[in-house]
């Protein structure tokens, strides 16, 4: 009776063994040798090792001293990334931009990425033109001249060969650590 499903079974749990441990182990050894830094989540550490963020995950900043990410629909969280999944006519979708906008006051209008969600919700990444948006408030938080911070973002804005230019908002707000606020002086 068993010999039948005895090669299905044995089928089963070769396949098991070659596709749900042998190749995913192949795979992450030859990316840890061949891609480091990428494999072990392209973490960045500051000056005494300790981890302040990875270059590919955006985070949340508190503060007008920093600039600020993209809103994340999960709060920054890599189990449940994703988009909001709200179309662009739902009434939620625009309540929670309202929400977001209120918070950035300005004399411009407020650019969308700074009050939508990316794709994955991670996205770690602002267009120059949405970190410059953000220079006034915080040059005023900072007591620093805007001319000095619109040299930073300029400094960190990354011109790949193909797409448009990006801000990496944790390499820019790891810069601005060298330059306190005045209240923490």
């Amino acid at each position: 009776m068993l010999d039948p499903i005895r090669p299905a079974i044995t089928t089963l749990a070769f396949m098991t063994l070659l596709v749900g441990v042998a190749y995913p182990l192949t795979v992450t050894g030859v990316a840890h040798l061949a891609f480091p830094d990428q494999a072990a989540g392209s973490l960045v550490r500051d000056d005494a090792g300790q981890v302040r963020g990875s270059r590919l995950i955006a985070q949340a900043f508190d503060g007008d001293q920093w600039f600020q990410s993209r809103p994340s629909a999960a709060d920054y969280a890599t189990v449940a990334s994703g988009a909001s999944n709200l179309s662009a006519g739902n009434p939620k979708l625009f309540a929670r931009i309202e929400q977001a906008s209120a918070g950035l006051a300005g004399d411009t209008p407020v650019p969308m990425q700074l009050v939508t969600a990316s794709g994955s919700g991670l996205d770690p990444h602002l267009s120059p033109e949405a970190a410059t948006w953000q220079v006034p408030r915080i040059a005023q938080a900072r007591g620093l001249d805007e001319a000095e911070l619109l040299r930073l973002v300029e400094a960190h804005t990354e011109r790949p060969l193909f797409g448009p230019a990006l801000v990496n908002v944790l390499a820019l707000n790891l810069a601005l650590v060298d330059n306190p606020p005045i209240s923490s002086q």
